[in-house]
């Protein structure tokens, strides 16, 4: 079975967008090599992406548009993407789909395939499925910046149990943490 797995970016201070909406200047801090070549490796491992629809539309006019990105420019216009979205009214990106069922279409999912399914961004949604019980792990950059303002990744919500797999430093001082859900 497959897993759903959550990717975002962080401050130490929780945050994973600044105060104005894709507000990510802190992301140049924890790129390097290394954080490529994970980038790299989520594109050749994965069954799909997922996005709610703000992180969509904003993943589509960047990865539509980008220049010079190579595999991951590649990977993120070829894979197949859901969007949960109940207002969508068109997905227009290479290989996207918008459901208003997205719970429903993760489980399906989960049960059709062996590889994972990322969620890049989207806190709004990461909130409402984690009750659900759809996501099977959280993998954080923590990046050395206290930002001081801007959105949290987890906001306010339910308590949410978790179960460390691996934690590992990058050159860059960028820590990269997996926890299993539940």
């Amino acid at each position: 079975m497959g897993e759903v797995v959550v990717w975002n970016l962080v401050t130490l201070d929780g945050y994973f967008e600044g105060p104005e909406p894709w507000d990510l200047g802190f992301h140049e801090l924890a790129w390097g090599p290394e954080l490529r070549a994970l980038s790299e490796e989520f594109g050749r491992k994965a069954e799909a992406l997922v996005f709610g629809r703000k992180t969509y539309e904003g993943m589509a006019a960047y990865w539509t548009t980008a220049e010079d990105e190579g595999e991951i420019k590649a990977y993120m216009n070829a894979l197949p993407k859901l969007v949960a979205s109940r207002t969508l009214a068109e997905a227009a990106w290479n290989n996207s789909r918008a459901t208003a069922d997205i719970v429903g279409e993760l489980r399906a999912l989960k049960g059709r395939t062996e590889r994972p399914v990322y969620i890049f961004g989207s806190g709004e949604l990461v909130r409402s499925l984690l009750p659900e019980g759809v996501i099977d792990e959280i993998r954080l950059a923590v990046v050395p910046v206290i930002l001081g303002r801007g959105r949290r990744l987890f906001g306010k919500g339910e308590r949410v149990g978790l179960t460390l797999r691996s934690a590992e430093g990058l050159a860059n001082g960028t820590v990269l943490l997996r926890y299993a859900v539940g």
